[in-house]
């Protein structure tokens, strides 16, 4: 097996999660973290993992981008979604030709964002993209790391489509997990599901989160909640379907990742309860659940459906009550929409810029 050096973008639980798994994998890791702050006791102290992992590992930390850029094969981007474009902009100026970055998981589009600002500079990367992340995990301290789950099977889009043979066998030597490739950046993220179950459920249960009040996510995720987000999921669908791909939803795709054998979204939610007990709702008001999720999620599926002419009443009214709880600088966050120049953007333009590198003349085959 080929020893891969990989560095990470993110010491956050994901970040940790993937440190720990990949140098179980017998990977070189090194993490870098854009907020200066306690994961920088990596440079003394082992990362320990618990959970699907009992170990602890020894990886680098690196103080800068361009530290983590230099030499390495593989970077891992495990970042809150609205610190993707900072962290790309970051990392552009010391990327080489031939690296390969993983954006884990991406959404708004900010893999194609990735890959044609390192165009601009002359640079020829490969940016593989997850619609969720190959684990799931809870970050215990600066340097631990309890591991909760491993998704037996994980979806992996690639520019330029070309090289997408090279990113899966890098993500399955990476993770193990039993990688399919999807078709471009946009499957992926469309079909990227946190949004739609993430932000009703937590504006359904904000006095909870206001109160810090400890709340198990799927006991809450009752029959009205679930009719919710079930409304959202079918806009979401709707909308893959005039790009040209017909998605699970957001019942299977849980029922897929966690073997649940009830198919209505409320009962796959009881059925995880009773098996998980959790995990916990968010119990901050600045939760990911809203900040990151409305104007990284929702907000850039409205632009995609402005794009594809697809009306979506029920997206547009759970925006519009998440800015009257949090506030209107909530619309506004999404930092992507305009820097993709979706505004002027048409289907076929748009899926002509995701396909880059495909055989196939026509965007739409």
């Amino acid at each position: 097996m080929l020893r891969l050096k990989t560095g990470i973008a993110g010491s956050g639980a994901i970040g940790l999660a993937y440190a720990a798994w990949i140098s179980h994998s017998q990977h070189d890791v090194a993490v870098w973290s854009p907020q200066t702050g306690s994961a920088q006791l990596l440079q003394s102290e082992p990362l320990r993992a618990t959970g699907l992992l009992e170990e602890a590992f020894q990886v680098s930390y690196a103080l800068s981008a361009e530290e983590l850029a230099t030499g390495v094969d593989v970077i891992i981007i495990a970042l809150p979604l609205n610190g993707h474009r900072v962290v790309m902009d970051a990392l552009l100026p010391h990327l080489r030709t031939g690296q390969i970055v993983i954006v884990s998981s991406m959404a708004s589009l900010s893999s194609l964002y990735l890959y044609e600002g390192a165009l601009k500079r002359g640079i020829e990367i490969t940016v593989a993209s997850f619609g969720t992340t190959a684990l799931t995990a809870r970050r215990k301290g600066p340097v631990n790391v309890h591991i909760m789950t491993k998704r037996p099977s994980l979806g992996v889009s690639c520019l330029p489509v070309s090289q997408r043979g090279l990113a899966l066998d890098v993500c399955k030597s990476l993770f193990g997990s039993d990688f399919k490739t999807e078709e471009n950046p946009l499957s992926s993220m469309l079909s990227n599901t946190s949004a739609v179950g993430h932000v009703p459920l937590a504006l359904f249960n904000w006095t909870r989160i206001e109160r810090g009040e400890d709340w198990p996510q799927y006991y809450y995720m009752t029959s009205s909640t679930a009719e919710v987000i079930n409304a959202l999921d079918a806009e979401r669908r709707s909308l893959a379907s005039v790009f040209g791909w017909s998605l699970p939803s957001f019942a299977q795709k849980l029922r897929q990742s966690f073997n649940i054998e009830s198919v209505e979204l409320a009962d796959v939610a009881e059925e995880l309860h009773r098996k998980r007990g959790g995990p916990a709702g968010p119990t901050r008001i600045e939760t990911r659940y809203v900040w990151e999720d409305v104007p990284y999620g929702l907000l850039f599926t409205l632009a995609l459906g402005r794009i594809a002419n697809v009306a979506m009443p029920a997206t547009e009214a759970i925006v519009a009550t998440a800015g009257l709880i949090v506030g209107e600088a909530l619309l506004t966050a999404n930092d992507l929409i305009e820097a993709l120049g979706l505004s002027t953007e048409t289907v076929q333009g748009l899926l002509s810029r995701v396909n880059v590198g495909s055989p196939c003349k026509d965007a739409l085959c």
